[in-house]
């Protein structure tokens, strides 16, 4: 078996801004507040970071910043990812320049790429990359999908550790548990099927809920690791609303303004996105409050 990066429960940040630029005040109380809540990981300027309107050289900042500020408490997951091969080579080096423990790489968006070509995408990474290499595969987001079948010969490879699973496709989940064995950590990249892939020998998530509900959402994988099934169950329906909500407009719209009702900084986000509207915006806050998240 491979090092394991992190068990549990990962936090795929929020990425605090204003009009003027990175908040990273705010991101170093965020990073501190996520910490005391007990998080096992952190994920900077992954695709909840708004890795695709920050600058190449914002990215590289924010990274380097959130290593720097964790200083070793938790492991610093870097997003490198983008549809450029040769960027993700760029980023990725400057990621493990910098400190981070591993990169989150997703599949190429927009180019999609055969299935060879993802081979070849994610082999080329993981050759030059000085630190660990977990893949993202999300479909929904990106056009394409990365198939059980490259998924098991990406797995051969010894610098490819994780895979973020984000399909929604439990049998898909199934095929890939049961192709890589004991060779590859998978991760749910989906909040509402967290136990459910933990259950069938997933190592946790790399959660948009945890920015907002850090403490309830590592108490989901605390008790499923301890053995407490249905207590995890029990906490996985309960803050199935909640993370509705936060998907009821496109990530990481809910999750900014969440964030920001928490005191975190400004509701601010880059073009295209936007922000929520008043009806999700409504019932968002009413789920905070059910769970007692939100005054």
């Amino acid at each position: 078996m491979k090092n394991t990066i992190f068990k549990g429960m990962a936090t795929a940040l929020i990425t605090p801004m204003t009009s003027t630029g990175v908040d990273y005040d705010t991101y170093a109380k965020f990073i501190d507040w996520q910490i005391e809540n007990g998080i096992n990981a952190l994920v900077a300027v992954g695709t909840t970071g708004e890795s695709a309107t920050l600058s190449q050289e914002e990215r590289k900042a924010v990274i380097r910043f959130a290593v720097k500020h964790v200083n070793g408490r938790v492991p610093v997951i870097a997003g490198t990812g983008t549809n450029n091969t040769e960027h993700v080579l760029d980023f990725t080096k400057s990621a493990c320049d910098d400190g981070a423990d591993a990169v989150l790489v997703v599949t190429p968006y927009y180019n999609k790429a055969t299935q060879g070509g993802l081979f070849q995408h994610f082999s080329t990474i993981a050759d030059a990359a000085q630190k660990p290499v977990i893949m993202y595969n999300v479909p929904s987001r990106t056009g394409c999908n990365l198939a059980p079948d490259t998924v098991a010969k990406l797995a051969q490879h010894p610098n490819i550790v994780g895979l973020k699973e984000a399909s929604g496709n439990m049998a898909q989940v199934v095929e890939i548990i049961a192709k890589c064995g004991d060779k590859l950590d998978i991760y749910s990249g989906e909040d509402g099927i967290t136990v459910p892939m933990m259950a069938m020998g997933g190592m946790g998530c790399i959660s948009v809920l945890s920015n907002v509900a850090p403490k309830l959402a590592v108490e989901m994988t605390d008790k499923f690791f301890a053995g407490d099934v249905a207590g995890a169950a029990k906490l996985q329906c309960l803050t199935l609303p909640l993370i509705d909500a936060l998907f009821s407009e496109v990530n990481p719209i809910p999750a900014k303004a969440a964030v920001a009702a928490l005191g975190f900084g400004e509701e601010y986000l880059r073009l295209p996105l936007t922000p929520m509207e008043p009806a999700t915006r409504q019932n968002l806050f009413e789920q905070m409050r059910k769970l007692g998240v939100l005054a």
